[in-house]
């Protein structure tokens, strides 16, 4: 049984600037699955929110105490048991439209490069990786992060 991903747009935006969008978000979340370096056991769902600034700093003052928007955020589900014919919920990645295309345009990297590497960071972080927490972890997850990306041929986003 294959991982399910279940998409959401909110803003039309995202499907106006990023063709094949369900696509690239499904190999871009495969990939993250697919390079973390514990695996889950079987099948996962992972739901994908792409909505704008507004909602993210909503959801962002709301679970986090930051009244702020930000590019990508994540909420690992809670532990579950593993049923046999269904995939165990990972989480939510949830990612702001406007913060994705200002830090596109800052960094000079394409808008859908930008979104797979977040969609990739959102995914590991659902799966327990942490840059927020130590140096070594931040490194080990960028480390992640860079491997994720060369399968989908998407450069380095840190050189």
């Amino acid at each position: 049984m294959p991982h399910e991903i279940d998409l959401a747009v909110e803003d039309a935006r995202w499907e106006t600037e990023i063709p094949g969008l369900e696509a690239l978000v499904a190999r871009a979340v495969e990939a993250g699955l697919a390079i973390a370096p514990e695996k889950p056991d079987g099948p996962v769902a992972v739901s994908v929110l792409l909505t704008d600034d507004a909602a993210v700093q909503e959801l962002n003052r709301t679970w986090r105490g930051k009244d702020k928007p930000t590019n990508v955020l994540s909420f690992p589900a809670a532990p579950q048991p593993r049923h046999d014919e269904a995939a165990t919920p990972l989480g939510d990645v949830v990612l702001a439209y406007e913060t994705l295309v200002r830090e596109s345009a800052e960094q000079s990297k394409p808008l859908q490069n930008h979104l797979a590497h977040l969609l990739v960071h959102g995914t590991l972080h659902c799966l327990g990786q942490d840059h927020e927490i130590g140096e070594a972890e931040a490194d080990a997850m960028e480390a992640l992060e860079v491997a994720a990306l060369a399968t989908l041929g998407i450069p380095d986003p840190y050189a």
